[in-house]
C-alpha cells in the first residue's frame, strides 16, 4: 500500500476502527509533517479531533541526535529501532541526524550501548569491490514520511523506494526498486555502527528465502564484554546470488560468511521489482530470532503491520487525553510522551529466555512464567536512572504502570543474575553508568506505589549490599575492575566523599566528583531507610536515615553553598558556585546546592530559613531566565564558557527539580509561576534543531515535559509511604490519565492561559483543597481535579 504525501494546508486526521481496512486507512492518512510543512501550520488552530499518533512530530531535536535518541519503525519498548543512520560515528553525534542527508544504512537496533543489523539496498552494475567502499546514498527531507511505527523515503542515488515497519522483535522492510536495475541487499556485517565496533559475524543460507545469523558487538568503555545479536531474515522472494567480502578478500557463489569486517551481498530478481525483508532479532540465539518472527509476524502484509504499528502508538498516547491550548502545544505535548516511551527496550524473547553475560561465560536465562505459559514481565535494556526519581519514575507508575512494574522486576531479575542490582544493564551485563545507585529510588518508589511483584522484605537486602563497599555505590561510572572511585569508604568514615580523591584512586572510572557524589548517595540513602520502614525494619531504616543527613557536611555556611571538601577536611579552593563540573557531576556548585530533595526542611534551616531560601532560589531563577533555564541548546554546549555559568539547568538533570522547591518551602505560587515558564521556555519548540535544550537521556526529559504541562511532580521522587505529587501550573484546559482500566484521573483548568499561571482555587472531586498537593492514593483511585487559574498569585497553604 502507498502512503499518500503528508499536505501542508491542513492536518490530516484519521480515526482507528477495528476493521483491517480501516485500519489500513488510518495509518495511510495519518502523516507525520516534516519541519518545513510544520512551519507553515495555524499555531491558534485547535486539534482536539485529532489522534495522539497523528500529532507526533518525530523530527524534534533530531539535529542533535544521540544513536538511540531518535525513533520511527518501532513499537513501544520494542527490540527493534529501525529507521535510516546518516552518522555512524561513536554513541554521540550519530544514528539519524537530521542535517545529515546522506543514508549510510539502516540498522535495526540502536540502543544503549547496541547496534543490530545494518541492511542497505543498492541498484547498479559495479562490483561488490567498488559497492562495499562506496554505497552510501543522498536523500531529501522532501521525500520522506515518518510516523510513530513507519518510515520511509527515498535513495536518490539507485531511485529506490524504502519502506519501514516493525513488531516488537521484527523489522520489516519494503525496497521497490526501478524496472530494469540490479535488485541488491548489503549486509553490514562489520565496521562501526554508532556505539559499537562490529567483530565477528556469520551469515548462513538456510534456503532460497531464509538466512540466519549473528553480528558481534565489540567491548566499549561502557559495556565491556561482547554482544551477540542473533538474526533471522526472510525474504518475499528468493535469493539469486550471494556474494561476501572479508577484509580484502571477495567470494562470489556463497553460501554464507564467517569472520571480522565481513559483508554479503544479496541479489534478487522480483518479477514486480518489489522485495520485501523480515529481520526477527534475538540476543539469545538464531533459533530463537526465528521463533521471534514467527511469533511476531507470520505474513506479508507490510501495509496491515504498518497500520497495526500505528494503531498501538495511537492507543498508548491516547492513555493521555489532552483538551485546549494550541495546535503547536498539542503536537509538542504528545511528542514529549512520544520520547518517554523510546529507550528501555525489551532484550528477552517471546519464550521469556535472555542472555546473562554478568559470569565468566554466558549462560541462557528463564524468566518466570504465568499459567498461561507466557512470561510473567520482559527484560529490558537501559541506560541510567540518573534523575528518574523526577521523571519516568513519576509518569510511568500513573499511565503505564504495566511498563513500571516490568522494569521495576527485571532490574530485580537482573539483580538476581548478577548478585547486583544494575545501575544501567546493556545486552546482559551492567555499564555501570553514572554514580551511586540510582535505581534504588526508581525502586523504592515503585514498591511504595505497590507495583512490584517482588516484597519489600526480599528487595530490601539486595538494595541494601548495592549501599555498601560490597556495591555499586562503591564504584564510579563505568568502574569495571575496581571499587575506589566511588569513594564510599569517605562517605561512611568521614560522612562525604573528598574531591579530589587521593592519586591512587583518582584514576577509576568517570563522574568522580566528591560534591556531587556524596548528594547523590544521601538522597539514594533516604530512599532505602523508606524502604526500610516499610518492612518494619527500623535498625536499617534509621541507619540509612543518618547516612542520608550526609549532604550537611558540605554545606558551607559561609558562602551558603554545598562545596566540595578535600582529602583533610578543608573546604576545597578556589571556589567558584559557577564553574562546571569542579566537584559536581555535570553541574556546578549553584546547581547542585539544590540537590536534598529528601530534606528542603533542613536546607532551609542550614541557609538561614525558609524566607531567605526562597529568595536564593528565586534569584537563581531570574538569573537563569536571561539564558533560557538552560546551559545551551544541546548537551554539547554545556561545558563551554558562554553557557556552562548558570545556577539553573533545565537541559540536564541535576537540577531539573528545583522549581518545585518553592512549594516544599511555602511558596506554591513561585512554583506555579517558574514551572509554567520552563514549560514554556525550555519545552515548547518544534524543529529539528531544538527540543530539550541539553541531554534526553531514553524518555527522562521528555517525561518531565509531560509532567510540567500536567502540572504534577514528585519532588521526593515519590518515597512517601503514599506518594506526595506537589502541584506546577497545566497548561491545558483538560488533561485525562488513564490510571487503570476503568479509572481516569482528569485535571480541568479554568480560566487557563498563557498570563495566568497561578492556582486560586483547587477542588478535588467538588470538595475544595486546602493544600497544593495530591497523594498517590488519590490519584490512582480516578476523579476529577479542578483548578482556577488566574493572572495574580493567591496566597495557598503549601505542599509537605
Amino acid at each position: 500500500m502507498s502512503v499518500p504525501k503528508f499536505r501542508s494546508t491542513r492536518l490530516v486526521v484519521s480515526r482507528i476502527f477495528c476493521s483491517l481496512l480501516l485500519l489500513q486507512a488510518a495509518a495511510s492518512a495519518a502523516q507525520t509533517p516534516t519541519a518545513q510543512t510544520l512551519t507553515a501550520q495555524t499555531d491558534t488552530a485547535q486539534a482536539t479531533a485529532a489522534e495522539p499518533a497523528a500529532l507526533v512530530y518525530p523530527f524534534l531535536d533530531t539535529a542533535n541526535s544521540r544513536w538511540f535518541y531518535f525513533s520511527s519503525a518501532a513499537r513501544p519498548f520494542g527490540m527493534v529501532s529501525l529507521f535510516p543512520d546518516t552518522a555512524l560515528n561513536g554513541e554521540w553525534g550519530s544514528g539519524y541526524r537530521y542535517d545529515e542527508t546522506t543514508v549510510k544504512g539502516f540498522n535495526h537496533i540502536h540502543e544503549w550501548q547496541l547496534a543490530g543489523l545494518s541492511l542497505m539496498p543498492v541498484s547498479d552494475h559495479r562490483p561488490l569491490s567498488a559497492q562495499q567502499a562506496d554505497y552510501t546514498s543522498a536523500f531529501s527531507h522532501d521525500n520522506e514520511q515518518v510516523r510513530p511505527g513507519y518510515h520511509q523515503l527515498q535513495l536518490s542515488r539507485y531511485g529506490i523506494n524504502v519502506e519501514l515497519t516493525a513488531t516488537d522483535r521484527v523489522g520489516f522492510s519494503r525496497y521497490q526498486y526501478q524496472p530494469g536495475q540490479p535488485q541488491q541487499l548489503l549486509l553490514q556485517l562489520g565496521g562501526v555502527q554508532g556505539p559499537s565496533r562490529l567483530g565477528h559475524a556469520e551469515v548462513w543460507q538456510i534456503d532460497p528465502h531464509n538466512l540466519a545469523g549473528f553480528i558481534t558487538n565489540q567491548g566499549t568503555e561502557r559495556r565491556v564484554k561482547p554482544v551477540k545479536v542473533y538474526f533471522h531474515l526472510a525474504f518475499s522472494t528468493p535469493v539469486q546470488q550471494l556474494d561476501a567480502w572479508r577484509a580484502d578478500q571477495q567470494f562470489a557463489n556463497v553460501n554464507g560468511i564467517s569472520g571480522d569486517d565481513a559483508g554479503l551481498r544479496v541479489s534478487f530478481n522480483s518479477s514486480d521489482h518489489s522485495v520485501l525483508v523480515k529481520a526477527g532479532f534475538s540476543y539469545v540465539s538464531a533459533d530463537n530470532a526465528k521463533l521471534n518472527l514467527q511469533s511476531e509476524l507470520a505474513g506479508w502484509d507490510f501495509a496491515k503491520t504498518s497500520a497495526e504499528a500505528y494503531a498501538q502508538w495511537n492507543q498508548t498516547l491516547a492513555r493521555v487525553h489532552i483538551k485546549g491550548g494550541s495546535l503547536s502545544q498539542q503536537r509538542r505535548f504528545y511528542t514529549d510522551l512520544w520520547h518517554a516511551l523510546q529507550g528501555r527496550r525489551v532484550v528477552s524473547d517471546v519464550n521469556g529466555q535472555y542472555m546473562d553475560l554478568s559470569g565468566q561465560s554466558a549462560k541462557v536465562r528463564q524468566l518466570p512464567l504465568n499459567a498461561q505459559g507466557q512470561p510473567r514481565f520482559a527484560m529490558h535494556n537501559s541506560d541510567s536512572f540518573w534523575g528518574a526519581q523526577w521523571t519516568i519514575a513519576t509518569l510511568w507508575p500513573l499511565v503505564y504502570p504495566q511498563a513500571a512494574t516490568a522494569l521495576g522486576e527485571s532490574l530485580i531479575q537482573y539483580g538476581r543474575d548478577f548478585g547486583l542490582i544494575p545501575r544501567g544493564p546493556s545486552g546482559g551485563q551492567d555499564t555501570l553508568v553514572m554514580p551511586g545507585v540510582p535505581t534504588t529510588p526508581f525502586l523504592v518508589s515503585l514498591a511504595q506505589k505497590g507495583l512490584l511483584h517482588t516484597p519489600a522484605s526480599e528487595l530490601l537486602p539486595m538494595l541494601q549490599k548495592n549501599h555498601s563497599e560490597a556495591g555499586l555505590m562503591a564504584k564510579a561510572g563505568y568502574e569495571h575492575y575496581s571499587a575506589s572511585g566511588g569513594g564510599l569508604g569517605y562517605y561512611l568514615k568521614r560522612g562525604y566523599v573528598p574531591y579530589p580523591l587521593p592519586e591512587t584512586e583518582s584514576n577509576y572510572g568517570s563522574h568522580r566528583r566528591g560534591g556531587g557524589q556524596t548528594l547523590e548517595y544521601a538522597y539514594q540513602d533516604f530512599a532505602l531507610a523508606q524502604l526500610a520502614a516499610k518492612t518494619g525494619d527500623q535498625t536499617v531504616a534509621s541507619k540509612f536515615l543518618e547516612r542520608s543527613q550526609n549532604w550537611r557536611n558540605l554545606f558551607d555556611a559561609k558562602t551558603g553553598f554545598i562545596r566540595p571538601k578535600e582529602i583533610n577536611g578543608n573546604w576545597r579552593t578556589p571556589f567558584d558556585p559557577l564553574e562546571y563540573e569542579a566537584g559536581f557531576i555535570e553541574s556546578n556548585a549553584a546547581q547542585a546546592t539544590w540537590f536534598v530533595p529528601h530534606d528542603i526542611e533542613g536546607l532551609a534551616a542550614v541557609m538561614g530559613g525558609k524566607t531567605r531560601l526562597l529568595n536564593r532560589l528565586e534569584q537563581a531563577f531570574q538569573q537563569a531566565a536571561k539564558q533560557d533555564f538552560t546551559a545551551g541548546t544541546a548537551h554539547a554546549q554545556e561545558g563551554h564558557p558562554e553557557y556552562r555559568r548558570t545556577p539553573i539547568n533545565y537541559g540536564n538533570q541535576p537540577s531539573i527539580q528545583t522549581a518545585f522547591i518553592f512549594a516544599a518551602a511555602g511558596a506554591p505560587e513561585k512554583t506555579q509561576y517558574w514551572s509554567r515558564r520552563i514549560s514554556d521556555t525550555v519545552y515548547s519548540h518544534l524543529t529539528p534543531q531544538r527540543g530539550y535544550n541539553g541531554d534526553e537521556d531514553q524518555g527522562l526529559m521528555g517525561s518531565l515535559a509531560v509532567l510540567l504541562k500536567l502540572g504534577l511532580f514528585q519532588l521526593s521522587g515519590g518515597l512517601e509511604a503514599d506518594p506526595i505529587y506537589q502541584l506546577g501550573s497545566p497548561l491545558f484546559d483538560e488533561a485525562c490519565l488513564q490510571v487503570a482500566a476503568e479509572r481516569r484521573f482528569c485535571i480541568k483548568t479554568f480560566n487557563n492561559g498563557p498570563d495566568r499561571p497561578y492556582i486560586r482555587q483547587i477542588k478535588l472531586n467538588g470538595k475544595v483543597l486546602k493544600r497544593t498537593y495530591l497523594l498517590h492514593s488519590e490519584i490512582i483511585a480516578g476523579g476529577v481535579l479542578e483548578l482556577q487559574m488566574s493572572a495574580t498569585a493567591t496566597p495557598q497553604q503549601a505542599s509537605q
